[in-house]
């Protein structure tokens, strides 16, 4: 009987398994050898980036590595449980390798030494209890329950890393919007979408790998379009990597200490932010594009902290939600003013960068579309 099942196997060997293989393998080979070596532009800024490219480059070898042992020496056949020994080892590792990558490109300091010594003594820690379970444990109802611990384990793993990344990436949002009038936050929105599709896809893996030999061909398949998207996004925001790290070092850098000493103190210095921003929404100052709020503090003679605090406590929203609100406001006087007026012209004489984006943010606000809403209130 087990000749027969391991017949099956090899013969199974060159369909759906290996013409799987065969698609993806040069794949992944080339994300990562594109990911390792391209050029990158020669701007000290763009180092982190290119650090966070190298680290994904790492991973994605080391799974075409995985592949290749798949592939040429068809291990899954001729012994189970080291394949699944493999896939676990390999899996913990790119795990974290991936969350480094993408968590750097939010938190440069994120990779310290200490983190790096801990992840990678947990990964020597899983693989050789993983060699324990699977070479040592005799097969049966421990080593099953072994297998589901360690499954089980580098599930949780891969979601406290998912969750780390998502903490960072929430911060970055909160910093956009405290310190940017335009919707930069979409630049690296591609971070959420990865991560959330990574937790699936994770924890995914971790089950494909127990499956029967018949469907393995799945788990190698629902990478592709995985690792594409992945490769995509990551060459798409190097064209906005620049801004994006410019404002986060902004929103990194401490601010100024508020000088009053009680909060009794603190309308007086409201009102000094009051009385000189008058003169400036007087001549539609916030159409500016490009409106970060250092511009404005500039302008009104404050600090950051103050500002941020004054439009908080008086309006109840973000520094962005803010200047939108006043820029839609003025794109509705246009509109009426106007009525010849396209689309385009409106969004840029309002000061949004992005006709998409003021379209959303108009149609979120009123209702309707710019030009439905420029019909109706024209009737």
């Amino acid at each position: 009987m087990q000749t027969e099942i391991i017949k099956h196997n090899i013969k199974m060997e060159p369909s759906l398994y290996s013409y799987s293989l065969i698609f993806a393998l040069p794949l992944m080979l080339f994300f990562g050898v594109y990911l390792l070596l391209f050029k990158m532009p020669e701007k000290s800024i763009f180092r982190n980036y290119l650090r966070s490219r190298r680290i994904m480059g790492v991973a994605m070898l080391l799974l075409a590595v995985n592949y290749s042992v798949h592939f040429f020496f068809g291990i899954r056949f001729k012994n189970a449980d080291a394949a699944i020994l493999m896939n676990l080892s390999t899996y913990f590792l790119c795990y974290w390798l991936f969350s480094s990558a993408l968590t750097i490109l939010l938190d440069r300091f994120y990779i310290t030494k200490r983190r790096l010594c801990t992840h990678i003594s947990l990964w020597i820690i899983y693989s050789i209890l993983s060699c324990i379970v699977l070479l040592l444990l005799p097969k049966g109802i421990f080593q099953t329950v072994a297998l589901l611990v360690l499954a089980v384990w580098l599930v949780i793993y891969g979601l406290v890393l998912a969750c780390r990344l998502l903490r960072a990436y929430n911060k970055a949002i909160r910093i956009f919007e405290d310190t940017q009038a335009d919707d930069i936050d979409a630049y690296i929105k591609w971070l959420s979408i990865f991560t959330y599709w990574a937790i699936i896809f994770g924890v995914g893996c971790g089950l494909l790998t127990f499956l029967p030999d018949k469907y393995v061909y799945i788990w190698i398949l629902s990478s592709i379009p995985f690792y594409s998207y992945l490769f995509y996004s990551y060459q798409n925001y190097m064209i906005f990597y620049e801004q994006v790290e410019r404002t986060l070092e902004i929103g990194n850098e401490p601010v100024e200490e508020v000088k009053a000493e009680s909060e009794k103190e603190l309308p007086k210095y409201f009102e000094n932010i009051e009385n000189n921003l008058i003169p400036w929404l007087e001549r539609n100052g916030y159409t500016q594009p490009g409106l970060t709020i250092q511009d404005l503090t500039q302008m009104l003679d404050t600090n950051r902290t103050y500002l941020i605090a004054y439009i908080k406590e008086k309006y109840k929203v973000s520094f962005c939600e803010w200047i939108t609100g006043l820029r839609l406001e003025y794109a509705k006087k246009l509109l009426k003013g106007h009525p010849e007026m396209s689309v385009q012209k409106l969004a840029e004489s309002s000061g949004f960068l992005s006709r998409s984006y003021f379209i959303k943010s108009f149609t979120k606000k009123e209702g309707y579309t710019p030009a439905k809403w420029r019909k109706a209130n024209m009737e």
